[in-house]
């Protein structure tokens, strides 16, 4: 059969995020499917049915694979194959090149299921590197193209990225959108529960982020009640990581260091270590915003700059962490180190996502504030309620808004020579 069966599985294998041992299972050994892809060995039709099983592909598919393989799928393979690998390394930008270059050859080649498959990966790509816009757009052709809307599954997965690039954007109700309709079409169908829970965590960030914490946690108990014992730990650990996010937001500070610290014991460094610095950010932003300042809280910030400075990190994230440091310091009334900090982080305000941008300028003016610069601080406190409004982060708009009242009525005050807290 030569190179081209073997170039095939190689990358049907890929596509799915298999490794050799799991495409072989129980049947066959992680070495023979290498043989196979090597095109040093042969399969008999045991074989072809067996991994068209674990591929879940007809096997005459498979068969089909043993014909020639013309220049242009050879190129369109090489494509392909560099996209996964840039991908594997965490290098998205070469990711989301190389996908785009292997889809326009899909295209070509009249491949509409390898077409959508690197387009997908190329929007995943994109999200990575923080290119949203760009994310968005990609989206909504995968979304367009016919096998999206024939597939419930292919829909789920497309819109939960959708809905993960609205997020980065700041438009937060546009992101609920897209993921409640994938939470929707997800639920109840086995064969998408990894899509599912994927898409019921984006859910819940979208609502929590918008404040709307109560019917955020519903979805929690949802996503809680998914967990049973045969759930790998890696996903468990993600699925406590998120309802303790809500729970820290919902002031239940219990329920938020038990799930947390379970998430904490589940997700390891050594299995995903950008994923393990996300949760550590995640972590002390969660337990910053209910004012835990204890060293558990400061050694989850340093564990996420550690990460960081070994597999790199957008400036959004870098600026994010940033902001993590100011709000230490500022809880632990380090006034200058934040200001500092947060003034650095204004400076580069277009890299974050509106609602991001707007606790930005909201500690900001705290800082200010606290320091006796009022009129900064009214300035930093404008500039958050602009940014909450474009996010429409409503509760956070209202958050925004008091503290410009009260800074109006505080100036009010000594404008007219009474003392803070007295009619004037």
């Amino acid at each position: 059969m030569g190179n081209s069966f073997g170039d095939r599985l190689r990358h049907e294998r890929l596509a799915r995020s298999l490794t050799q041992a799991e495409l072989g299972g129980q049947l066959y050994s992680a070495s023979y499917i290498s043989l196979l892809e090597n095109g040093r060995r042969e399969p008999t039709v045991d074989v072809i049915k067996q991994l068209a099983k674990q591929l879940q592909l007809a096997p005459h598919s498979i068969e089909e694979w043993a014909l020639p393989i013309s220049p242009e799928e050879t190129q369109y393979l090489l494509a392909s194959l560099y996209a996964r690998q840039a991908w594997d390394t965490r290098d998205y930008l070469a990711a989301q090149r190389y996908a785009a270059d292997a889809a326009r050859k899909a295209s070509d080649n009249r491949d509409p299921v390898s077409w959508w498959n690197m387009v997908y990966l190329q929007a995943n790509a994109l999200v990575k590197s923080g290119a949203y816009a760009e994310c968005i757009e990609v989206l909504g052709a995968l979304l367009a193209h016919p096998l999206s809307t024939e597939s419930a599954g292919l829909s789920v997965r497309a819109r939960q990225v959708l809905s993960t690039a609205l997020m980065g954007e700041g438009r937060l109700p546009d992101a609920i959108r897209e993921a409640t309709i994938a939470v929707e079409m997800g639920a109840g169908n086995p064969d998408e529960f990894d899509a599912y829970t994927t898409a019921l965590r984006t859910l819940i960030g979208a609502l929590a982020e918008s404040g709307k914490l109560e019917e955020a946690w519903q979805h929690c108990l949802r996503l809680a009640d998914a967990v049973t014992k045969s759930t790998p730990a890696q996903l468990a650990g993600e699925i406590h990581w998120v309802i303790g996010n809500v729970a820290f937001m919902r002031h239940d500070v219990a329920a938020g260091l038990t799930h947390h610290a379970q998430a904490g014991n589940l997700l390891s460094p050594a299995t995903d270590l950008a994923q393990w610095a996300h949760f550590n950010k995640a972590t002390a932003w969660v337990r910053l915003t209910a004012g835990i300042v204890e060293p558990a809280t400061l050694e989850a910030i340093e564990r996420c700059e550690l990460a960081q400075s070994v597999i790199g990190a957008t400036i959004a994230d870098q600026l994010e962490v940033k902001l993590l440091r100011a709000r230490w310091y500022y809880l632990n009334g380090a006034l200058d180190d934040a200001l500092a900090l947060l003034e650095e982080i204004g400076g580069q305000q277009e890299h974050l996502a509106s609602n991001i941008a707007g606790d930005a300028a909201l500690l900001l003016g705290k800082t200010y504030k606290a320091r006796g610069r009022l009129e900064e601080a009214m300035d930093a406190f404008t500039a958050a309620r602009e940014h909450f409004t474009t996010a429409g982060a409503t509760d956070r708009v209202a958050l925004a808004l008091d503290n410009i009242l009260e800074l109006r009525a505080s100036g009010l005050s000594r404008s007219h020579g009474s003392a803070p807290g007295t009619p004037a």
